[in-house]
């Protein structure tokens, strides 16, 4: 009798435990604190997929305005995994920069490297192969000392991806395809694009700039970008010099 007591009192345990296990899976699977699970019906892939090209249209980067959004930029870099995100919307389109931290695993896939080297942290460096203190303050990401970039969108986790873009649909229901990248140099232009807005002023002469900028990332376009080695030129300043003249 003691030992069917104790016979049932270890089954009751090991079926405790296992719910337990099976409950903190789900929820791991649920939060953001993990894109990395990519089990069969994830609960973070339930659904149509909500992010990336959703149409055949040669012309679907060709926008006709585009703005900053704060309030889905500061939502977004709300999210576990993100250390800054910025958005912009247009006439058809979201894009999405990200900067990408450590508050998360699985924001990568297998082939996903990271652009950078901190390895200059532990010896109070910038650059840890040359020892210089230097950076380019114009850069919201570098090589060193930076949070994470990833080259190609591809490389980033579809469920961190949809997770974003579900996110940014909800709160501007309008929008045809949601685009998402972490690319250094992407972030980096996004990054100049929101300084002009936070300063009050127009993006719209540096309209086909950005049109070049995310056909190039996102849709194969030819038209390289500027680095940001240089600064951008922001076209409404200089008309507005010559009329001062």
């Amino acid at each position: 009798m003691v030992k069917r007591i104790a016979a049932l009192l270890v089954s009751a345990a090991v079926l405790f435990a296992v719910a337990i296990g099976c409950n903190y899976e789900n929820q791991a699977q649920k939060s953001d604190t993990d894109y990395g699970s990519r089990e069969t019906g994830d609960p973070k892939t339930i659904g149509n997929k909500a992010f990336g090209t959703m149409s055949t249209n040669p012309n679907q980067h060709m926008n006709a305005f585009f703005e900053y959004s704060s309030k889905i930029s500061n939502q977004i870099s709300s999210i576990n995994g993100i250390a800054s995100g910025l958005v912009f919307l247009t006439d058809k389109n979201a894009y999405v920069g990200l900067l990408l931290d450590w508050t998360s695993v699985g924001t990568r896939n297998s082939g996903g490297t990271l652009e950078q080297d901190n390895t200059g942290t532990t010896e109070g460096v910038y650059n840890h192969a040359t020892g210089s203190n230097f950076t380019n303050n114009q850069r919201l990401a570098g090589p060193y000392n930076s949070y994470f970039t990833v080259n190609d969108y591809n490389n980033l986790s579809d469920e961190l991806k949809q997770t974003i873009a579900l996110k940014v649909r909800k709160m501007a229901p309008t929008v045809q395809e949601v685009h998402i990248s972490a690319n250094m140099e992407l972030v980096n232009h996004f990054n100049e694009y929101a300084k002009i807005a936070w300063g009050g002023r127009s993006l719209m002469p540096s309209l086909d700039e950005f049109n070049n900028l995310v056909k190039y990332h996102f849709a194969g376009g030819t038209t390289m970008p500027k680095t940001i080695s240089d600064p951008i030129v922001i076209p409404h300043r200089q008309e507005r010099n010559r009329g001062q003249k």
